[in-house]
């Protein structure tokens, strides 16, 4: 998926964050979300203003409420970035704490992190870690709490079936969830369905399989 937007020529001086906007040129900016090893990243290029904040605050919306766990974003492509882009990803973060989401900066480009230290914002997006598949479970299992019928009858399931504890059982369910990515009630459906004669798909048969050993033997020592 892209956006485009042309933006007109313009010049001068940002008056909040002093960045030099570029001289009468026209620039495109553009965003391109897609799945980049089992995540969603937003890809964002070009030269990002007031007259592509619009545009910008659409598409990362758009991505945001599109996915359970989180958003990566990469701004390595961006070539010029103002105040008016920096509103935009802040209000992103907003939305993505007030969802329990994870928003991490996947790249960055100079244009943007010399505006991110200019205005004391850089440690407000944190760049991607290993971590952030914690986070991304955290987020996860908070968000599962609206459905959490099925999924502690999925997890007493796991639990019988497998001896796991409950912990275990849960971990089982998340990693099954990120590896497929299915929504973590519908993993918790499809296990319950193949108890009442619904057998599970060899893809998710063998997920399964892969998550309990994993996670079973990792936490009994």
């Amino acid at each position: 998926m892209s956006c485009h937007a042309a933006l007109p020529p313009a010049e001068g001086t940002c008056t909040e964050c002093g960045s030099t906007i570029p001289p009468s040129t026209l620039a495109s900016a553009t965003v391109d979300v897609g799945v980049v090893g089992g995540r969603l990243v937003a890809t964002v290029s070009g030269e990002l203003d007031l007259d592509s904040a619009h545009m910008l605050r659409h598409r990362l919306g758009d991505a945001l409420r599109d996915v359970d766990d989180g958003l990566e974003l990469d701004l390595a492509g961006v070539d010029f970035c103002d105040c008016s882009a920096l509103n935009v990803l802040l209000l992103l973060r907003k939305n993505a704490r007030e969802t329990s989401k994870n928003l991490v900066l996947r790249a960055s480009s100079p244009a943007v992190q010399r505006l991110l230290e200019l205005t004391g914002a850089a440690s407000l997006f944190p760049a991607a870690s290993p971590d952030d598949a914690l986070a991304a479970e955290n987020a996860l299992l908070y968000r599962a709490l609206g459905t959490r019928g099925t999924i502690y009858e999925a997890c007493g399931m796991l639990m019988t079936s497998f001896g796991l504890t409950r912990e275990q059982a849960w971990q089982v369910l998340v990693t099954v969830s990120q590896h497929s990515n299915t929504k973590l009630h519908l993993i918790a459906d499809a296990f319950l369905q193949s108890t009442a004669g619904r057998p599970l798909s060899e893809s998710l048969a063998g997920l399964l399989a892969e998550a309990v050993q994993a996670h079973g033997t990792r936490d009994a020592g």
